[in-house]
Formats: structure tokens, sequence, C-alpha cells
């Protein structure tokens, strides 16, 4: 009896294991965010954003040992702009975090993906997805549209700059990310640091080491990339393509839910229809295009 019993929930839980690791790795990805968003009043958002990159980089350098392994001059480019682009990414959606609640920055950095789906599509259908994702914004976005508080203006466009950003990050991990796997991702990150980390530096100074600092900071990088890394790294082979996607398509409203849970950030019933919006429009995108952008072998992006 037991055998059998076994036979039969096995397929069942080899389907439902890799969407498991995939939804823990996004809550992470959002605790890690929200932990984060309490380091800005200690070092600012400069500052987090470089010891993050600078504890994530040390992590895999450690463990993944990127070295042991030649890099082709054409990846190294590749590599290089991934690099730069996820440095800027964090960089920029820490600022917005600054001024925009955790939920609306990820729905607005979640335009990057969302764009690069659609123009791998040429279907009519997929204006129907453009038209529902510029609504949710406007919604977001308008004063008056969501709530009698406009959104801040820098923060959504650092949110909006973040999710440019993304799409090349996107772009350039798929091509870093070819033959190099986890190898890439490891550089990739450890270039982020040397970009973007000394900005944080200068603007924090020293305090970024602070032995009250360190354990938060530590905790960040883990959550925000060194475990949802690892899941996702488990996940992916497992899925197909249109699942992952459809699942990341969730992000926004993990955010949203992060925000309230962690920060106390109540958002209005119209900002939750519009961050349902731009769900519904990736999701829409993801099952109906006619191709599909693969995920990249890298880190998750915040």
């Amino acid at each position: 009896m037991l055998s059998v019993v076994s036979v039969k929930s096995h397929p069942v839980m080899h389907r439902l294991a890799p969407v498991a690791l995939l939804v823990i790795a996004m809550c992470s990805i959002q605790s890690g965010a929200a932990i984060a968003r309490s380091l800005f009043d200690v070092i600012g958002a400069p500052g987090t954003t470089s010891i993050r990159l600078i504890l994530a980089a040390t992590l895999l350098l450690i463990f993944l040992r990127p070295w042991r392994r030649p890099v082709t001059r054409q990846a190294w480019k590749a590599i290089a702009i991934y690099g730069v682009a996820l440095g800027i990414m964090n960089f920029l959606f820490y600022q917005a975090l600054q001024t925009v609640p955790l939920g609306i920055a990820v729905a607005l950095e979640f335009t990057g993906p969302l764009m690069v789906a659609m123009f791998a599509s040429r279907r009519v259908l997929d204006l129907l997805w453009v038209a529902l994702a510029v609504a949710g914004l406007a919604v977001l976005l308008l004063p008056g549209g969501a709530t009698t508080e406009a959104i801040d203006p820098y923060g959504a466009l650092c949110a909006l700059g973040a999710g440019c950003c993304w799409a090349i990050y996107i772009l350039f991990g798929q091509k870093a990310g070819s033959g190099n796997g986890t190898q890439s991702a490891a550089l990739g990150i450890t270039i982020a640091a040397v970009a973007v980390a000394p900005i944080g530096m200068v603007d924090a100074g020293t305090a970024i080491f602070a032995p009250e600092v360190l354990p938060m900071a530590l905790a960040v990088a883990i959550l925000s990339t060194a475990l949802p890394y690892t899941l996702e790294m488990m996940a992916l082979p497992r899925l197909p393509t249109q699942t992952f996607g459809t699942l990341m398509s969730l992000e926004p409203a993990v955010g949203a839910l992060s925000g309230l849970l962690f920060l106390g950030q109540q958002l209005h019933g119209l900002q939750w229809l519009a961050i349902g919006a731009i769900i519904i429009a990736s999701i829409g995108t993801t099952l109906t295009g006619r191709r599909r952008v693969e995920p990249a072998e890298s880190p998750v992006h915040d």
C-alpha cells in the first residue's frame, strides 16, 4: 500500500517542488528588500546597495570559485554589461524604495521584463497586454489616480530606470550565462559591486562596515541573492519556460504583501487593481507570446 501511494504521489511532488522553490525564492527576495529598507536610516540607500553587493559577491566568489574555468573575450563583454546593468538596477531600485512603497516599486520595475517579453512577439493580441500594462501604470503614476497622494516622481523614475536595467540584465544575462552558467553570475555580481559599491562607500563611509550593520546586511545579501539564486538554479532546469514566466509575474504581488507585512505599507484598492493589471499583462504575454525569452542562468534581479 505504501509503495503504491509513493509511486502515485511522486509525479505530483516532482511537478510541485520546483514551483515551491521558485515561490520561496520570490518571497526571499522581497523579504530581503524589506530588511534593506530598514537599513536606509542607518547607512542610506547607496550604502545599503554597496554592502549588499560586496557581501553577495564575496559569498558567490567563495562558494562558486568562478576562476576555475576560462572565459572567452566575447563572454567577458556580455558578463561586463550584465554586471554593470545588475549593479545600476540594484542602486536605482533601492533609491526608489526610499519614497515608493515596495509593491509599487516592484510593479514599476517589472515593466522591464514585461517589455522584453512583449517585444519578442508580434501578435496583435499583445496590444491588449500592452494596453492593460499601460492602464495599470497610469493608475499608479497619475496624480489622484490611485490615492490622494501622488507617487513621488523621483522614486517612480528610479523604479522605471531599474526596469530598463532589468531588461538589459535579461538580454545580456542570457548571453553571459550561455556556456558559463553560474560562473557568469558570480563574475557579474562582482562587476556590479566594483561598479556601484564605491558610490555607497563615498556616501556612507566606513559606517557600512559597522558591527551593528553587518548582520542585517548579511541577511539582505543572503535573502536577496544567495538563497533565491540557489533555489532558482534548482528550479529552472525542472520548469518549462512558460511556467517560469507565469510564476515570476506574481512578483509584484509578493512585493506588495511583503511591504504590508514587514513595513506596514498600506495600499489602496485601486493600487492593488493596478498591480493586478500589470501581473495579468505579464501572464498574458507569457502564455500567448510566439517567442519566449528563456530565463537567464543568473541570480535574481533585486
